[in-house]
């Protein structure tokens, strides 16, 4: 049987959806143990789900960009003798992994839409015009990290897993000085958000109508560059090359022109939606419905109609 280590940098009370579709992609290729530096008290209640068998930690909770939990995905890799190796796609599990990756000297597939148990992994490349295959050719663990909206999520319960405290402590070179907890917005994070609606810059700084719309779907919501830049909403709102790359059921583009630094972050959505008055929009090329107007018109159409059809 294929042997699969999920790697969850930190878990908190309850698996995010991002994580909980991990292990349903980790279930369907075999056995699955789950790494994480969350510290060993911590671990195992939130992990309690029917196709997780195992869970390994450190002696202590290890925080990124510590390398201890480098030595801590090494040690656990070796000791279930690792297949096939899982993160989310997040910066802070990208780092780790590819640094497991250069120690175990393997390969390392980022931003993966699905992984065989035979370590075939798809991707989408430039922008997503295109989807590509990697394969291993030696006999060596395939690392990877898979993009959320990609599978269902893993709700299954199970029993408390058994915990395993490898001999891993947090180094000693790195401290944390302070950590703040991002402010709660009620709205799914961006990008693990079945439904996304993003602005840019057709709407001028004011967002009233934008977040209203959000409200109605339990959409996050997202930007282009260019509303970022003017400060009406935060970086990492931001959708694109340079960006969050999203990959939800349904996008609703408002306001954007759609230039391709733009696509390179939303392509692959489910549905594309496109609002804006300029009808030569690059955006409408990719989109599957368009809509040309004022988006101080469309919207409140929108909603009204949402809200009709809510009650």
């Amino acid at each position: 049987m294929t042997q699969v280590l999920v790697f969850f940098d930190q878990v908190g009370s309850a698996l995010t959806g991002a994580q909980q579709e991990l292990i349903t992609h980790a279930d369907a290729l075999g056995e699955v143990r789950v790494v994480t530096g969350t510290a060993p008290e911590s671990a195992a209640a939130p992990l309690a789900l029917a196709a997780v068998t195992e869970v390994y930690t450190g002696e202590t909770a290890l925080r990124a960009p510590d390398a201890a939990l480098a030595d801590l995905l090494e040690t656990a890799a070796k000791e279930v003798r690792a297949d096939v190796i899982l993160g989310t796609d997040t910066p802070d599990v990208v780092d780790a992994l590819a640094r497991l990756a250069v120690r175990l000297d393997t390969g390392l597939v980022t931003a993966a839409t699905g992984v065989t148990g035979s370590g075939v992994a798809t991707k989408p490349v430039l922008a997503g015009s295109y989807f590509t295959t990697a394969q291993l050719v030696e006999d060596r663990p395939l690392i990877a990290t898979l993009r959320p909206n990609t599978a269902e999520k893993t709700t299954e319960p199970g029993p408390t897993p058994e915990v395993t405290a490898l001999p891993i402590s947090a180094s000693s070179t790195l401290q944390i000085l302070e950590e703040t907890e991002l402010p709660a917005t009620g709205r799914p994070p961006l990008a693990e958000a079945r439904v996304v609606v993003a602005a840019g810059r057709g709407v001028d700084g004011d967002l009233s109508l934008i977040e209203e719309l959000a409200d109605e779907l339990g959409a996050a919501i997202g930007a282009s560059r260019a509303a970022t830049d003017a400060g009406w909403l935060d970086h990492s709102a931001q959708i694109g090359q340079t960006g969050v790359t999203v990959s939800p059921q349904l996008y609703i583009s408002v306001g954007i022109s759609g230039a391709i630094q733009q696509k390179a972050g939303m392509q692959t959505s489910g549905t594309i939606v496109a609002i804006n008055k300029d009808e030569d929009a690059p955006v409408f090329e990719i989109a599957d419905f368009g809509v040309v107007g004022d988006l101080n018109d469309v919207l409140p159409q929108m909603i009204e109609e949402i809200r009709r059809r809510k009650s």
